[in-house]
């Protein structure tokens, strides 16, 4: 069957004696006929012979209009981007006018995805068949892939206009205005502005986006101009805080600007109409004099209205108070303890901050601490809008956790509450953030898009790689049709065009051909791919370590695989920095056995410059047995998992990358240990083994001695009579008296616990609020009650880390740890002392339980060591701090401890 098919195809090949008169003759139906041979085709998986036989023959026949179909449509249905046969075929029906053709043509490529040339010659077709309407779906279609295209988005919004859609004409002339700024047609900008500003759009936001981006691609002046045809519909509406707005915009760009300053004496008038001192506020700021600079008068002139009977302030000293009254340049102000308090008008300014009868500072002053907590709780976007705006309408989660811990919120509350409060303000379109400043939100007077919302997350990351996450985040959520998805597309195509490679060079590429292949009409026409990229690459290893991306690092090691003829030694030397098992089987799958495996010994031998590496090959070695069945040696891992353990605590100890080294080492722990991996080892391996990897284990100071002792204890039962060098030196816990743990009863144990809680939850937050009463009492230099109360946080914050250092070192105390007829922890033993011819009797615990005074003295201390491991008839001498004693044990008895 497969060959009947082919050879059929080079019948109709050679047949084809195609005329300009066969031309005018050619029928769709002959289009259709070509579409069931392909379909037979593709059914018996013969496209490949069948496309190479057409493309032979437009090498000598290149006009042939079966070839360049049939091989055109085999290209598009292996999802290759290339429609150069079916284009070229377009044209050859198009420079004959055979309209109908086209546009079959034109569709049949379209049923593989959009195409922008495709799109644009239908919508010609369509202008030339007289069908306008399928004409406008089409535009429709185009203004969605070209992000370049203006002039069609202006028409479909004028033609919504004229059908008296309004909103959906809004919804285009907004899309066609962010495309001719972007293109720098300020004409057609203020076109669109006008238009805008006729349908009264409420929506200032969106302008001031406008104005701020022509302002930096165009220039200040034509910013202004945009703002000065915006006012006035914003006055005639007496939207005075709005149009107070845009004249400050107006003022930013130009202080010299005396229309917008008479402007806005008006406003601030109107606004201000039923306030007894505006006129007096006006000349006092100077607001009304050319020579004063306008920012700073209307910044005075702010703070002077703000000033009216009613209002609230704060003071640094005396906190939250409420304007009584005003009798001429005196105000006379109730303060929580310092009521009917005379201030002059000159003398507020400098000291009183106003504030907003729904600023936290005054919800605090005049509800209770139940009743915000239970407001904040409930109702998070209230909370988060109410501290966000009390501060300029800018906070971050530093400045929001300040508010509330611990005046309203305990710590632990806190922690419960913000992650909440966190996905609240990435969610909720009422908060967005500061331009250029990520971890900076704000409360929006309308409702932000998500688009716009990501846009903006977008622009204010700082790093290549957040914004890659950014654009993912939003086509999750959106499409790309939005114009905010081609300004951030339109960064990373300007990366491709550099001459230099960098990083965010490679990135982009990577991310765009991504993007690419998704949405085949998003390709830049790149003239070089990644085999030009690789060539201009300097470092490799170095380049690779700097993509903090590991969907870009999968994509950058599909494209090494691919266009990099000697990718086995790319792979091997990247392999120790990205530590993938798929780059491991592609390997060993293309016969590189003995290669894999030299580099996997070379990770195992310098595990000190590989030690994720080792720790990596080590939980492979368990989960994919196929590492050791390729000749990787299990004990080999064993002991250098141990020596990477002894290495990180030791550069833990020595302050070397802390927290790199404790992440590595818990990793150790917890696959030796925890998994019980060495364990395994050592019971199902032989008596040496068991001896060399013990032997380094016990060499290790800072491990727990109860997991040393455990294993021991296994290991003795597997293999008895098993002699360890150095056994004389002993893995009892009890008797290291400068191990870093120590053994402590439930009860001692529950007890820390509860005096930890306590600090935290009751006695610091307790001394807070008398540091914030001592505060109020002013003058910290003489304030006894301020310095006490310092001090007394100083002290609590010591016992509290403390305790928590403790409680980290701390081991539970079982029977299983007591050693029998041994003197130890949970002991009591009878001595008699030879030096002063007495009994005495002892109970030994731990430091914590310590009470010389009842004859209980912590095993740790040095009396109480000198008897760890004795047993009863022992005889012992020693010298603390000068002094000499000497003991015979008489007996050695159990403790009962709960």
């Amino acid at each position: 069957m497969p060959e009947k098919i082919i050879e059929n195809i080079s019948g109709m090949l050679n047949e084809e004696k195609w005329t300009r008169a066969t031309l005018n003759d050619y029928a769709i139906s002959n289009f259709q006929e070509l579409d069931g041979v392909i379909d037979s085709v593709i059914a018996n998986g013969v496209q490949d012979e069948v496309q190479s036989i057409c493309d032979e023959h437009l090498e000598h026949t290149k006009n042939s209009i079966v070839a360049l179909y049939i091989s055109g449509v085999i290209s598009l249905s292996k999802q290759q981007v290339d429609d150069t046969h079916l284009l070229n075929l377009i044209g050859i029906f198009t420079d004959n006018h055979k309209w109908t053709a086209v546009e079959y043509l034109c569709r049949r490529i379209l049923d593989f995805g959009e195409n922008k040339e495709a799109l644009r010659t239908l919508a010609e077709t369509l202008e030339h068949l007289n069908q306008p309407e399928q004409m406008h779906e089409i535009w429709e279609r185009i203004i969605k892939v070209d992000y370049s295209e203006t002039d069609m988005v202006r028409r479909l919004a004028e033609k919504r206009e004229e059908n008296g859609d309004i909103e959906g004409a809004i919804l285009y002339f907004r899309k066609a205005i962010h495309r001719y700024v972007n293109k720098n047609q300020f004409s057609q900008v203020r076109d669109i502005w006008q238009k805008l500003v006729e349908h009264g759009v409420d929506d200032y936001e969106f302008f001031f986006l406008i104005e701020k981006k022509v302002a930096k691609s165009m220039s200040v002046e034509r910013a202004i101009s945009l703002l000065e045809e915006l006012y006035p519909a914003i006055k005639e509406r007496e939207e005075w805080k709005t149009a107070i707005e845009v004249l400050k915009r107006i003022l930013n760009y130009d202080g010299r600007n005396n229309w917008a300053r008479g402007e806005i004496i008006e406003c601030f008038k109107a606004l201000h109409s039923d306030h007894s001192q505006i006129d007096e506020y006006i000349r006092l700021s100077n607001l009304n004099q050319n020579w004063r600079n306008v920012l700073e008068a209307i910044a005075d002139f702010e703070k002077h209205i703000s000033f009216d009977a009613g209002s609230f302030v704060f003071h640094k000293t005396w906190g939250v108070g409420i304007i009584k009254e005003i009798k001429g340049d005196d105000i006379i102000i109730d303060f929580a303890k310092k009521r009917s308090h005379p201030m002059s008008l000159k003398m507020a300014v400098g000291a009183l901050q106003s504030l907003s009868k729904d600023h936290i500072w005054v919800l605090k002053s005049i509800h209770s601490k139940e009743k915000l907590k239970k407001k904040i709780k409930e109702d998070k976007p209230w909370a988060l809008k109410t501290i966000i705006r009390s501060f300029g309408n800018v906070a971050d989660m530093k400045k929001i956790k300040a508010e509330l811990v611990p005046t309203i919120l305990t710590a632990s509350e806190w922690s419960t509450w913000s992650p909440e409060a966190r996905k609240t303000l990435k969610q909720d379109s009422i908060f967005g953030n500061v331009p250029d400043k990520l971890d900076k939100f704000v409360v929006r007077d309308k409702p932000m898009s998500f688009e716009e919302k990501t846009f903006n997350q977008f622009k204010a990351e700082k790093n290549i790689f957040g914004k890659i996450q950014a654009v993912r985040d939003f086509l999750d959520n959106s499409d790309p049709a939005s114009e905010f998805f081609a300004e951030m597309f339109d960064y990373f195509t300007a990366f491709l065009k550099s001459g230099n490679v960098s990083v965010q060079v490679v990135a982009s590429y990577l991310f765009v051909t991504h993007l690419s292949n998704t949405y085949p009409f998003l390709n830049p026409g790149l003239d070089w791919g990644f085999k030009e990229l690789w060539s201009d690459i300097e470092d490799p290893m170095e380049l690779f370590t700097q993509l903090e991306d590991g969907e870009l690092r999968k994509d950058f090691l599909s494209a090494v695989h691919q266009d990099v003829e000697q990718w086995e030694e790319v792979y091997l030397t990247l392999f120790p920095i990205q530590l993938s098992r798929s780059m491991l089987d592609e390997l060993l799958t293309a016969g590189y056995k003995k290669e894999v495996l030299a580099k996997l010994e070379q990770i195992i031998e310098h595990f000190r410059e590989y030690r994720e590496g080792l720790i990596w090959v080590a939980r492979h070695s368990v989960d994919s047995p196929w590492l050791v069945e390729i000749g990787v040696k299990v004990e080999k891992i064993l002991i250098n998992m141990i020596r990477l353990l002894d290495l990180t605590f030791n550069d833990i100890e020595s302050k070397r990358e802390v927290s790199y080294n404790r992440k590595l080492n818990r990793q150790v722990q917890s696959f030796l240990f925890k998994e019980g991996q060495l364990q395994n080892f050592l019971v199902n391996g032989d008596k040496g083994s068991a001896v060399r990897v013990f032997t380094l284990l016990e060499d290790i100071d800072q491990l727990d001695p109860v997991l040393k002792r455990d294993l021991k204890t296994v290991v003795q039962e597997t293999f008895p009579g098993i002699h360890f060098y150095g056994e004389k030196k002993s893995t009892e816990p009890i008797t290291t008296s400068s191990s870093r743990y120590f053994f402590a009863t439930q009860s001692s144990f529950t007890a820390r616990k509860k005096e930890l809680k306590n600090i935290v939850e009751i006695e610091i937050p307790k001394n807070s609020k008398e540091i914030g009463a001592a505060i109020e009492l002013g003058d910290l230099s003489e304030n006894a009650e301020y310095k006490a109360g310092k001090e007394r946080q100083e002290n609590l914050q010591i016992q509290v880390g403390k305790l928590k250092d403790e409680l980290e070192r701390v081991r539970l105390f079982s029977e299983d740890d007591r050693e029998a007829d041994k003197a130890g922890f949970g002991t009591v033993i009878t001595l008699e002392d030879l030096v002063d011819n007495k009994e005495e009797e002892y109970t030994l615990l731990g430091p914590w339980e310590s009470n010389p005074s009842d004859r209980i003295i912590s095993y740790l201390s040095p009396f109480g060591s000198a008897f760890i491991g004795q047993k009863t008839g022992s005889t012992l001498e020693f010298e603390i701090n000068d002094r000499q004693y000497k003991f015979k044990i008489k007996d050695v008895q159990p403790v009962n401890i709960g």
